[in-house]
């Protein structure tokens, strides 16, 4: 959706790690399409995008492929952001032309705002210049999968063989950086390993150190080389 000459509107949708993400992103979509104007996605952590769990980076996935099929402008991840979020959000709506923000906000009780404050005023003092939209969204629920996995650590995706493995050491034959997520209550290097691969997050099993889908790693290594 490219934004056309005299066009005012820009639609920014702000989402954070939870079922309501893409809600809030089919929701600012709507709107994009109802007044014809571009939409951009954003989401803001603290962490780097490294150091991510399964979880955060399935949702990051997630998204990355609703901006692509809903064509959103762009989706921007600011990882590993100093600013608080409030201001981290001014910066991309200032520099995109933002002129409309939609946001999810669970309810809160009036002893969490006494204590800790209203995102939604401080981003309204933040950002005067763009109309806010405010989506209720439920409380996340923690779901089962949360315990699938133990935290991700940096690993690399080498050639061994006949295959690929997984290794926690940079090696010269290193063809894929990325982040591994040991499944929970084993002791073998079983579970799943992400990676960027042509912009995109990619994700393979590991099976005792192992990569399950040694065809699929084949065709990106061909195409990483051709590139």
């Amino acid at each position: 959706m490219l934004k056309k000459p005299g066009m005012d509107e820009c639609i920014l949708v702000c989402v954070y790690y939870g079922p309501n993400g893409e809600r809030l992103i089919r929701r600012g979509h709507k709107m994009a399409s109802m007044l014809n104007c571009p939409f951009y996605i954003l989401s803001v952590d603290p962490l780097p995008f490294d150091q991510f769990d399964a979880d955060k980076s399935e949702y990051v996935e997630r998204w990355q492929e609703l901006a692509e099929d809903l064509g959103a402008q762009a989706f921007i991840l600011r990882d590993n952001e100093r600013l608080p979020s409030a201001k981290a959000i001014k910066e991309v709506a200032y520099d995109k032309n933002v002129t409309q923000i939609v946001i999810g906000q669970t309810a809160q009780s009036r002893w969490e705002e006494i204590t800790k404050g209203s995102f939604i005023n401080v981003l309204l003092r933040e950002i005067p210049f763009a109309d806010l939209h405010v989506v209720s969204v439920a409380r996340n629920i923690k779901s089962v999968e949360e315990d699938m996995y133990e935290k991700g650590v940096r690993a690399y995706l080498v050639e061994d063989g006949d295959g690929y493995r997984v290794s926690f050491t940079q090696s010269k034959g290193c063809e894929f950086e990325g982040i591994f997520f040991k499944e929970t209550g084993t002791d073998f290097n079983n579970g799943i390993f992400k990676f960027m691969h042509d912009n995109k997050m990619c994700q393979v099993h590991v099976s005792d150190d192992r990569i399950e889908e040694t065809g699929t790693v084949e065709r990106m290594v061909e195409e990483k080389h051709v590139q």
